[in-house]
């Protein structure tokens, strides 16, 4: 009898789950399988839908009637002959055997998720388990794959190949995520499926399956209208849970995507409303009227400018204006990374930002602005036409200046920064400088590392820290954190920009754990296509321990005779010349683990490798002055030497020279 009762309470329950003992989800193929297994997902699906919308008649009629099942198949009818997203719709490929290596992996549900590599295992529900952290129990690893970039690629593959098991494959893949993603929450998350990128990044790929597989017999029915149950949940979560700053432009150019290319759910046109309010008002708080956004790293500018253009695109899809200042806004977005990309085309690898190529980028944006000085820039002068300003450029708000002596491949290139901590991303490195010369990388920034598990546990310290830095440590301690924020330009008495040098310098004084009072002010001065000068005062009410720390790209071989330390590659070679009497004791670090990290760098996430960090220290009772040269050069040179001939409140002047008798004359101000 208690046996009995068991089974009953169990095949109840089931019922009421909306699914049979017996079926898998792997059977739901038709839009009967669907409906039987999933009755109220359909029922509130089809509530979504304005059913009043034109060419929407006979699935009102179907669902006045009851019949849930016609209700969808004339739901589906509809999508097909509809004239919705044409811009997404795809021509069908013809049959192939032919085949891709990397969907091949991926259909072994191997996926590369920011260079780590791992199999998603199956659950004991017959699902996949879309909550796996992957090899390194690292939750971003799980958040990124459930973006479904893996069934993007897929996608496009089958349409490369015309091999059916591509599409076989993104048909099961999206039944079965979202199957097992249900029931939606309706509540802000940060758990693997249910989170607002996550949530932003699907709904872009699952429409454009949707519309690109309309007339495709691999996607089957019932994977269909899951998408369409599925969609006004995503939009549901980007409309009422958003973020903010780069957050925002990906999911409200989500939430503006589903009402663009689904206009029959009912609240379509309060979404895109929506969107276009949060989108203009998120433009004009995280964008700096130079044209960088205000978390003040590399990459995710680029994150929030392809939003913003995407976002565009959109609304001119649709006939939706913008205000003009939006179109300007992107345009000077555009500006700034052509103006501080390096001479190999990357972009500057600063605060959570990768080292990567923005060539291609700035080629687009040329193109659209008509801006063939910046395409000048990035191909080294091969075409477009020479700037009129620069080669050096100072972005104000920012407080970023790119240095150069040319735009040609072996160009000098430095990138200073005296702006603020930035809003997010930061990293404790106000006046960090990068040099690159000659085609090569020389001091750098340690890059980012990882953001969650094995990695960062390891390494995210020192990746946020000063220690990753090209900055001075004060009694062994780094920076905290600055302003989050600039509430104005930075005044032009900070930095200067001429035909013979550049120069600018900025304080900062709030060190982590540093006893007492101490202010560090560098000043950074570029006589174009000779040398830099760096001079460090520091500012104590009490004896100090200074280390200066100048960190080595892992491609340099690098070497120390007395006080200098230098390069010894075949291309590309800077020099690090202290000046003056002072004793430094010189330490180089590669690769340390114990007693804490140094000397490692990452030039995108998840990939990392030792490098030389060369550490200068040295002792202070009091206020003092440090003065260092970067001098670069082609080839190997030996015999640079430099003195100050003056020093004065107001300027400190140098004498520079080599072997050859060559030699410069720096007047660094003070003032």
């Amino acid at each position: 009898m208690m046996k009995t009762s068991f089974f009953s309470l169990l095949l109840l329950f089931l019922m009421i789950s909306g699914i049979t003992f017996a079926q898998k989800w792997q059977e739901i193929n038709s839009v009967e399988d669907v409906c039987k297994a999933y009755p109220n997902e359909m029922k509130k699906m089809l509530g979504e839908f304005n059913l009043n919308y034109p060419g929407m008649e006979k699935v009102k009629i179907a669902w006045e009637a009851g019949n849930l099942a016609e209700a969808c198949n004339q739901l589906l009818d509809y999508y097909k002959n509809s004239e919705n997203a044409e811009h997404l719709r795809k021509t069908q490929t013809e049959k192939s055997g032919n085949t891709e290596a990397e969907a091949d992996t991926i259909l072994k549900n191997v996926f590369v998720i920011q260079n780590v590599r791992g199999q998603v295992p199956w659950g004991d529900d017959g699902h996949r388990d879309w909550y796996w952290k992957g090899p390194n129990n690292d939750r971003e690893w799980a958040w990124l794959s459930n973006r479904h970039s893996q069934i993007n690629h897929v996608f496009d593959v089958y349409y490369e190949t015309g091999n059916p098991k591509y599409a076989e494959y993104v048909d099961l893949f999206l039944r079965d995520f979202i199957i097992k993603s249900m029931p939606y929450p309706a509540k802000k998350g940060s758990e693997s499926i249910w989170r607002g990128l996550e949530v932003s990044f699907r709904a872009k790929v699952w429409s454009r399956i949707f519309y690109g597989m309309l007339n495709n017999e691999y996607l089957s029915p019932a994977t269909r209208l899951l998408i369409l149950s599925s969609l006004p949940d995503h939009a549901h979560y980007n409309r009422n849970f958003h973020g903010g700053n780069n957050w925002l432009t990906m999911e409200i150019s989500a939430l503006a995507t589903v009402a663009t290319n689904f206009p029959e759910y009912k609240k379509s046109e309060e979404w895109l409303d929506y969107s276009i309010g949060a989108m203009v008002e998120s433009m004009k708080d995280q964008v700096y009227p130079d044209g960088v956004q205000t978390e003040l790293t590399s990459h995710y500018h680029n994150v929030s400018l392809s939003n913003f253009e995407l976002f565009k695109e959109i609304c001119d899809r649709v006939n939706k204006s913008l205000p003009e200042f939006f179109n300007q806004t992107i345009e000077d977005m555009y500006f700034y990374i052509a103006h501080a990309v390096r001479p190999d085309g990357n972009r500057i690898l600063n605060n959570d930002g990768d080292r990567g190529s923005d060539r291609e980028r700035i080629l687009k944006g040329a193109e659209k602005f008509n801006k063939s000085d910046w395409e000048y820039i990035v191909t080294n002068g091969q075409s477009g036409t020479k700037p009129t300003d620069g080669p050096s450029y100072f972005f104000p708000w920012a407080g970023h200046l790119i240095s150069r002596n040319g735009f040609d491949a072996d160009a000098h290139w430095s990138f200073f920064d005296i702006g603020p901590w930035g809003s997010g991303h930061q990293h404790n490195d106000k006046l960090h400088i990068s040099i690159a010369a000659y085609g090569r990388d020389l001091l750098v920034d340690a890059g980012r590392f990882a953001y969650t598990g094995e990695v960062a546990e390891k390494f995210r310290p020192y990746a946020r820290g000063s220690q990753g830095h090209n900055v001075l440590l004060i009694d062994g301690k780094g920076q905290g954190p600055g302003p989050r924020l600039a509430e104005e330009a930075i005044s032009q008495k900070h930095w200067l920009i001429t035909d013979e040098y550049d120069y600018a310098w900025s304080s900062f004084d709030q060190f982590a754990g540093v006893e007492g009072k101490c202010e560090h002010t560098r000043r950074l001065f570029y006589a174009r296509g000779d040398l830099w000068v760096v001079v460090d005062q520091v500012k104590t009410d009490r004896p100090r321990k200074i280390e200066a720390l100048w960190h080595w790209h892992p491609d340099c071989e690098v070497g120390v005779e007395g006080n200098r330390v230098f390069t010894q590659n075949e291309k590309g070679n800077l020099q690090v010349i202290p000046v003056g009497k002072r004793e430094w004791k010189i330490t180089f670090i590669e690769g340390q683990e114990e007693p804490e990290i140094q000397g490692w760098y990452s030039e995108e996430y998840n990939k990392y490798e030792p490098n030389v960090a060369s550490i200068y220290s040295t002792n202070i009772e009091s206020d003092s002055k440090f003065v260092w040269v970067l001098f670069p050069s082609e080839k190997v040179e030996t015999g640079i030497q430099a003195e100050i001939i003056s020093e004065s409140i107001k300027e400190i002047k140098l004498k520079v020279w080599n072997e050859k008798n060559d030699k410069w004359v720096i007047d660094v101000p003070l003032e």
